[in-house]
């Protein structure tokens, strides 16, 4: 139940977007007290205005919670009464995608071993394990201009990714965004698996060992594959899943009352 100050609404996302922060730490996706996953809040508590939630910065992920998550706009300026520091530079790409992207409600963004391994190859993910296979023609990729510091980025970032929710930030990570949280989650967990294989694969004899998957082949697992269809749950029950093992280890990232980091 949602504090007695807040709309229900807002609550329902607080404890989506804690919970998704505790299930990246418990995947070991974390880099320090650094990057960041931000959800839109609903128009029903916005009235239309594009608010996000985001973590506050200088907690680790594992410390993050429904309570202590900040409100913010689209300049990354805090709002609603909010409390705790933000890392305005680290919002830049999250807020051009969030700006830019009618149907980019999530943003998450990692700096995973494997993901960035695979940003910093000249052909990025290739076309050869099952995961990579259900990716076929949704992953886009951004050149690195450097630290995500500069707003004027933004429009080049969106250019780059047109409608493709699956990002390889060359030379520096990966990125997903979808119209809900689970969905993005789905998109980038597919992506992570991908490279982690690719990784692997690569490891034990280089690209000319490996066995690519026929372009029509992909084609066709990207059509059969139905974790990011609306209709098909959009991944709701794999990241509801993994909620259930948080809250198995560690629930208070649900609870009314701030917890202690």
């Amino acid at each position: 139940m949602a504090p007695a100050h807040m709309h229900p609404d807002e609550w329902t996302s607080r404890v989506e977007l804690a919970a998704c922060y505790r299930v990246f730490a418990m995947l070991g996706w974390t880099e320090m007290i650094y990057n960041h996953i931000t959800l839109r809040l609903p128009d029903s508590v916005t009235g239309g205005e594009k608010q996000f939630l985001i973590n506050p910065f200088g907690l680790h992920y594992s410390e993050v919670t429904a309570c202590n998550l900040v409100k913010i706009n689209l300049q990354g300026e805090v709002q609603g009464g909010s409390e705790g520091p933000v890392n305005p530079a680290g919002f830049v790409v999250h807020a051009a995608i969030h700006a830019g992207l009618e149907g980019a409600h999530c943003v998450m963004h990692t700096h995973t071993t494997a993901g960035v391994a695979v940003a910093c190859l000249k052909e990025g993910l290739q076309q050869t394990n099952f995961y990579s296979a259900q990716l076929h023609d949704m992953v886009a990729y951004h050149d690195f201009e450097g630290i995500t510091i500069h707003a004027e980025e933004g429009p080049r970032v969106l250019s780059s990714i047109g409608k493709k929710q699956a990002v390889i930030l060359r030379n520096h990570g990966l990125l997903a965004w979808g119209q809900t949280l689970p969905q993005t989650f789905a998109v980038l967990w597919t992506l992570q698996r991908a490279c982690e294989i690719q990784l692997a694969t690569f490891s034990m004899g280089g690209a000319d060992a490996v066995i690519p998957v026929p372009e029509a082949i992909a084609a066709k697992c990207t059509r059969d594959a139905l974790q990011f269809n609306p209709n098909h749950g959009a991944g709701r029950d794999v990241f509801d899943a993994l909620v259930r093992q948080v809250d198995r280890m560690d629930d208070s990232y649900r609870r009314h009352e701030e917890a202690n980091p």
